[in-house]
């Protein structure tokens, strides 16, 4: 084992054993989701590490606010050295280190992806809980609630929509953006398979196919999207996609304004 690693080892069995009364004053964070949640509730002060993805706009809608915050690389002896009170995670992510900093001691609270708004509403106030900031996350909520039900598409026409991606793939009425879907509006006909070829797309003649903006420069994934066929229905619609639609901060709500405003052009 290297000398650097038997330090930092030493370093985590001295540390590991962190108090949990309280709330926590050193806090790090191995997801982009909870780098963004913890930096919108945390205290000045509080969050003291974010992954990587932080600071990559293509990933994280903070990621300019979020600059200055030290990142760490996703290892346990990063996160060790810091010294941290709790470490946050996703349950998909750095499955590693995570029952490492575990099995040292270390405090550890996962959060899988959201699949809904309701999801995303509970673990703000989770992560309120968690950094001792109860009042913040309430409000946070309650401003999200707020702004949500003006958003929220009254009863009336249904647009018959499909968010259609690379390969065929498209988004299910259990996941994220198939609630944001609903929730804008449109009745979505993606399949419980979640694949759709591109001649059952056409056939089965939606109102509106969604489509995320193509990578930049030359990518074959999101040529689908000049496809003669799918031109030719007229549905064709282009959304900005991307950060705001995958974690849980106020964020969601863009994508659900640009949803609903989808929606609206079409029923006028």
């Amino acid at each position: 084992m290297r000398p650097s690693r038997l330090i930092t080892l030493a370093a985590a069995l001295l540390a590991g054993a962190a108090a949990w009364g309280g709330a926590p004053q050193r806090v790090v964070s191995l997801n982009v989701c909870t780098d963004q949640l913890a930096f919108l509730l945390a205290a000045p002060g509080q969050l003291i590490s974010v992954s990587p993805l932080a600071h990559d706009p293509r990933t994280s809608a903070l990621a300019a606010e979020m600059a200055d915050l030290p990142r760490n690389d996703g290892s346990a002896e990063a996160v060790v050295l810091r010294r941290p009170d709790l470490v946050l995670a996703g349950s998909w992510t750095t499955r590693a280190t995570v029952q490492l900093l575990d099995r040292l001691g270390y405090r550890v609270e996962t959060f899988a992806p959201v699949t809904s708004l309701d999801t995303a509403r509970a673990n703000m106030l989770r992560m309120g809980e968690l950094l001792g900031r109860e009042a913040e996350a309430r409000a946070m909520v309650a401003d999200f609630d707020t702004r949500r039900a003006t958003l929220t598409a009254p009863a009336g026409r249904r647009p018959r929509a499909v968010y259609y991606m690379p390969y065929g793939t498209t988004a299910g009425a259990d996941s994220l953006t198939g609630d944001l879907l609903n929730a804008a509006g449109l009745d979505n006909l993606a399949p419980p398979s979640g694949h759709l070829s591109m001649e059952e797309l056409v056939l089965s003649d939606p109102d509106l196919i969604l489509v995320g903006r193509p990578y930049a420069g030359h990518a074959r994934a999101t040529e689908y999207a000049s496809h003669p066929a799918l031109q030719a229905t007229g549905a064709l619609r282009e959304v900005a996609d991307g950060t705001s639609w995958t974690c849980e901060t106020p964020k969601l709500l863009e994508a659900l304004a640009t949803l609903r405003a989808i929606r609206d052009e079409v029923t006028e």
